[in-house]
């Protein structure tokens, strides 16, 4: 199986959306409520149906960039959000983004990600993150699928993974995830190691 962009369309035009809980993640809008610089520069990959950023938008942070390999998700948040600037929606595959931001929220973008993947994917966000920047948001903590995604994982892989590329300031079981999700999450706060 081939997770590329027919696929995620594909998961759009037949309404599988699992991972979608229809609001911003309790965690992540906690987490971004606190952040006083509207300015920030945002990326939410994989961002879906993008919750978060139209939290983020209506609080005031004008430099989200919402990246999704199928336009269906950014069609759909650019009609309900009008005002939302379209240079900011990124119809590209993560792995060809460029420049750099302040924040990076992960939501449910590793978990999509063929496994093979995950060390392309840190070196990425080490790429994408200003020195000062922050990579923020949820991982799964349980196994999950092998042959399709979700595909989980376990806090003792995630350390061994992203601490040769960040100082791993958060990594702990999520105390405000949403129910279904309860105990099965890690909330993450990495920097990068400049």
């Amino acid at each position: 199986m081939e997770l590329n962009e027919t696929y995620w369309t594909d998961r759009y035009k037949n309404n599988q959306l699992g991972w979608d809980i229809g609001y911003p993640s309790p965690a992540i809008a906690e987490f971004m409520g606190q952040v006083e610089n509207k300015n920030a520069k945002i990326l939410i990959p994989g961002c879906g149906n993008a919750y978060e950023a139209a939290y983020l938008w209506k609080k005031g942070f004008n430099n989200v960039f919402l990246l999704d390999f199928s336009s269906i998700p950014l069609q759909k948040f650019s009609s309900e959000n009008p005002d939302f600037p379209k240079a900011q929606l990124l119809n590209i595959d993560f792995f060809n983004v460029d420049g750099k931001f302040d924040f990076i929220i992960e939501q449910t973008f590793f978990c999509a990600l063929n496994p093979d993947l995950r060390s392309n994917y840190a070196e990425k966000m080490i790429q994408l993150l200003e020195p000062a920047g922050r990579l923020v948001g949820l991982l799964f903590n349980i196994p999950l699928f092998e042959d399709h995604p979700p595909f989980g994982g376990n806090q003792k892989e995630y350390k061994k993974l992203f601490s040769k590329y960040f100082e791993i300031q958060k990594m702990e079981t999520a105390y405000n995830s949403i129910p279904e999700r309860q105990g099965n999450e890690l909330f993450i706060k990495l920097k990068p190691i400049n």
